[in-house]
C-alpha cells in the first residue's frame, strides 16, 4: 500500500496528505527550488521573466500553502502575481499573459479532500517536463537556492485573470455563439464546491444557458469524492431529471476536466467528453472547408490546415476519441500518459485538439492545458450545430466498455519482472500492435489492453477496452495472469 506519509514527487510537481507527506516546510523547499529554477532559467532576460504566478483551488490548506509559497518565492528574487482561487487552466493563461517565467498552481486536482499539491508550470504556460523538473528536483533536494545572494521579490495580485479566461473562450473562432444562445440550453453544473462554480456559471450563462447548479460555493468542502467520474454524480444525475436539463456538466476542484450527463440523467463517460470536441472542431472546420467559407474570426493562433489533421491523446484514450476523428478525416497520435506529453505533442504536431480520456480537452487555439470552460464551449457548439441531444449523439456511434484494474508492485527487480509481463504478453497476443513508450499497449482493430508502471504509486495499472465488458474483462484477466507469473 501507498505511505500516507509519502511525497509524491512526479515530473511535473508534488502531492501529498496536507500535515503528513505534505506540510509547510516541504511546500517552503519546494516553491523555492521552483523560483531558483525561474532565476536561473530567465537570466539575462527583461521585465517580467522573473516573475511566478500563483493560483489555488478552493482546498481549505491553499491559504496557508499559498503564503508559505509566496514567502519562498520572494526569497528567492521572484516577485508573485497572485489571481486567487481560480481554475488551474486560468493560472496558465495568466502565465502567458504576463510573459511571467512560470507558475505554481496549488491544487490536488481531483484528489480526495485531504490531499493538497504544487503544479508547477513553465514559461510556456504548460507543465513543466524533461531537464527542467529535473532540476527543480534537484534544487529542491540540495537546497541549493542561493536566496541569501539575491534581491526579495514583490508580491501583487491580479483580479482579472478569470474575466480574461472567460473572454478568450467566448472569442473562439470555432464556437458559433449566436448558434449556441439560440438553442438556450439548460444546463445542470456541479462544480463538487471547488474553484469551478463562478466561472462555470458565467461562462454558461454568457452563452445563452439557464444554468441550475449544485456545490457552486467554491469552499472547498466537498460534498463528495471529487473526481467527476459516474460513481460520483449520483446528485447531478437527479438535478438534470428534476430540472429537465438539456444536459449535466460536472467539474474536478481545478477544472481542467469535464465530464456530461445526458438529458436523460445518464452519465456518458469522461471519454466522450474529448470526442465531443473532436467533433465540434474538426467537424466544423471541415463543413466551413468543404463549403469554401474557411475559419472565421480570430484566434490567437491560427487553426491549423485541416487536410491531414492529427488529433493527440495518451494510449489509455477511449477508441471513441479515435472515430470522431476518423470520422472527421483526422488520424490520432498517441503519447505517454500525463498531460504534459500531450501538451507537447501537439505543439510539436502543430495538432488542432488533443487531450485525455479523463475529461481533459485542450484546444491550442487557446492554450495547450486541459481546461473545463473550453471543453463545456465545445460541447454546446457540437449540440447547437447538429441540433442533436447529447443521447443522440452518443447513440450515434460504436460503442465500448472499459475495465481497469491495478496490482500492487513489488520494488526487488521491478523493472526486470515488467519486463517479463510485456514480454510474456506478446508473446500471447503475436497479431496485435505494441507500443512501448509507456509500459505495453496491445492493440486490435476494436480493442485494446494497456499495462503500465504507475507514475505516482508503487502499482501496475491494467486498463482494458473492448465492444463489451466481458471482452475488456478477458484482456484485463490476461494481463493479470502475466503479472502473476513474472
Amino acid at each position: 500500500m501507498t505511505d500516507p506519509t509519502a511525497l509524491m514527487v512526479g515530473v511535473s510537481g508534488i502531492r501529498g496528505i496536507v500535515g503528513e507527506g505534505l506540510t509547510p516546510e516541504v511546500v517552503r523547499q519546494w516553491a523555492q527550488a521552483f523560483g531558483t529554477w525561474v532565476k536561473e532559467a530567465g537570466e539575462g532576460g527583461r521585465g517580467k521573466r522573473h516573475a511566478v504566478l500563483l493560483g489555488r483551488d478552493s482546498r481549505q490548506s491553499g491559504p496557508a500553502f499559498a503564503r508559505v509559497v509566496a514567502e519562498a518565492l520572494t526569497a528567492a528574487g521572484c516577485d508573485v502575481i497572485d489571481v486567487g482561487v481560480v481554475p488551474t487552466p486560468t493560472v496558465q493563461l495568466a502565465v502567458e499573459h504576463h510573459g511571467a517565467g512560470g507558475g505554481i498552481a496549488i491544487t490536488a486536482s481531483h484528489n480526495p479532500i485531504e490531499w493538497n499539491a504544487l503544479k508547477f508550470i513553465g514559461s510556456d504556460g504548460i507543465f513543466l517536463d524533461g531537464s527542467a523538473a529535473a532540476r527543480v528536483q534537484e534544487l529542491a533536494r540540495t537546497g541549493q537556492d542561493g536566496a541569501a545572494r539575491r534581491k526579495t521579490g514583490k508580491v501583487k495580485a491580479d483580479g482579472h485573470a478569470i474575466e480574461r479566461h472567460l473572454d478568450l473562450v467566448m472569442k473562439l473562432s470555432v464556437l458559433d455563439v449566436p448558434r449556441i444562445r439560440r438553442r438556450r440550453f439548460t444546463v445542470a453544473l456541479d462544480a463538487v464546491r471547488g474553484a469551478g462554480g463562478p466561472v462555470m456559471q458565467a461562462l454558461l450563462e454568457r452563452l445563452g444557458c439557464e444554468v441550475t447548479g449544485i456545490n457552486l460555493e467554491p469552499d472547498g468542502r466537498f460534498p463528495r469524492a471529487p473526481e467527476p467520474v459516474p460513481e460520483n454524480l449520483a446528485e447531478l444525475r437527479a438535478l438534470v431529471r428534476a430540472s429537465e436539463a438539456d444536459l449535466g456538466v460536472a467539474v474536478d476542484p481545478d477544472v481542467d476536466r469535464l465530464a456530461i450527463v445526458d438529458e436523460n440523467g445518464a452519465p456518458i463517460g469522461e471519454d466522450y467528453t474529448l470526442a465531443f470536441a473532436v467533433r465540434a472542431v474538426l467537424g466544423e472546420a471541415t463543413e466551413r472547408r468543404k463549403d469554401g467559407t474557411g475559419m472565421q474570426g480570430e484566434s490567437r493562433i491560427p487553426v491549423p490546415s485541416f487536410r491531414r489533421s492529427v488529433v493527440v491523446c495518451n494510449l489509455s484514450t477511449s477508441l471513441v476519441v479515435e472515430d470522431a476523428a476518423r470520422e472527421c478525416g483526422a488520424d490520432v497520435v498517441r503519447t505517454p500518459v500525463g498531460e504534459v506529453h500531450v501538451a507537447r505533442k501537439i505543439v510539436e504536431l502543430d495538432a488542432p485538439i488533443g487531450g485525455e480520456g479523463n475529461g481533459g480537452v485542450m484546444y491550442p487555439a487557446l492554450h495547450c492545458g486541459r481546461d473545463a470552460p473550453v471543453a463545456a464551449a465545445l460541447v454546446l457548439e457540437l449540440l447547437a450545430g447538429t441540433g442533436n441531444r447529447v443521447s443522440e449523439v452518443v447513440a450515434g456511434a460504436p460503442r465500448y466498455a472499459i475495465v481497469k484494474a491495478k496490482l500492487e508492485r513489488g520494488t526487488r527487480n521491478a523493472e526486470r519482472g515488467l519486463d517479463d509481463v510485456y514480454a510474456a504478453l506478446r508473446s500471447r497476443f503475436p497479431e496485435a500492435s505494441a507500443d512501448t513508450q509507456d509500459g505495453l499497449r496491445l492493440a486490435w482493430r476494436d480493442r485494446w489492453l494497456h499495462v503500465r508502471p504507475s507514475n505516482t504509486e508503487p502499482i501496475i495499472r491494467l486498463i482494458a477496452e473492448a465492444p463489451t465488458g466481458a471482452e475488456a474483462q478477458q484482456l484485463v484477466d490476461e494481463g493479470r495472469r502475466s503479472c502473476a507469473a513474472s
